[in-house]
């Protein structure tokens, strides 16, 4: 029977990628993308973000996904990253060669949380561990309204804005079961797997044509978190583990041992 507890991890400047000298800038318009497959997955994944002043309604269509995690609906939370090169990881980024591109990895590309995706509640990045709140088994929907920010917007504007769903089934995932079940470079008490991404994809206007793909997947066809760091990322540049302190709370679903 799973529980819920409380894991504190350090803020991991995820305040930081606030941009907190950012304007606030008119994103109004559609923004979409098909999500490329990374790290071996085998779901796909399609977004749009409508965006009207600081409202954005988001429609995002996920399946394929690893279904279970420690006996449970796998936990899968999603995010909207910028403020960095506005690219999904390839397999160059894989640069330990262990077949698993994890979030240390690919965060220079696709840069910090700007805003967590949530199921309900709230979307700030201090929910951007909160696995309650993430899409639950390999299959679901999220469609909602929220309040974006104006780092958010300035993403959305000069093309930088990511997509990013994380959490890897170690049934397709390029890399051996020691690699997989290694401790995250997040969260130690975590498998490896269970933190890196999985699908990718930079937000684009719509109007450019049709929905953009992500980065290319590691050793399969082309398709786009800390107690020490946290379970999903999350990060980019400044966003390594352990790089700013302090903590908040966020909830965790764990096994009863």
């Amino acid at each position: 029977m799973n529980k819920m507890r409380l894991l504190a991890v350090p803020a991991l400047a995820l305040t930081a990628v606030a941009l907190t000298g950012t304007s606030a800038l008119a994103a109004d318009g559609s923004y979409s993308s098909t999500l490329g497959q990374v790290n071996g997955t085998t779901g796909t994944g399609t977004v749009t973000l409508d965006v009207v002043g600081d409202q954005a309604t988001i429609d995002l269509q996920v399946s394929g996904l690893a279904e279970t995690f420690q006996g449970a609906p796998y936990p899968h939370v999603q995010h909207i990253h910028g403020g960095a090169a506005g690219v999904c990881p390839t397999p160059a980024n894989d640069t330990d060669g262990d077949g698993i591109i994890s979030v240390t990895e690919s965060a220079p590309g696709y840069g910090g949380i700007l805003a967590t995706v949530t199921t309900s509640g709230p979307t700030t990045p201090a929910e951007a561990l909160n696995l309650q709140l993430g899409g639950q088994g390999g299959t679901y929907a999220v469609q909602r309204t929220f309040t974006i920010d104006a780092a958010t917007m300035a993403a959305l504007e000069n093309g930088t804005a990511v997509f990013n769903v994380h959490g890897l089934d170690p049934a397709t995932t390029p890399s051996t079961p020691e690699a997989f079940n290694a401790p995250s470079d997040l969260d130690p008490a975590l498998p490896l797997g269970a933190t890196s991404p999985a699908l990718c994809g930079t937000l684009v206007p719509a109007q450019m044509g049709s929905m953009p793909s992500g980065g290319a997947d590691t050793g399969a066809a082309v398709e786009s978190m800390s107690s020490s760091a946290g379970l999903i990322a999350l990060g980019g540049g400044v966003l390594l583990a352990g790089a700013v302190g302090g903590t908040y709370a966020v909830r965790r679903r764990t096994a009863k041992a």
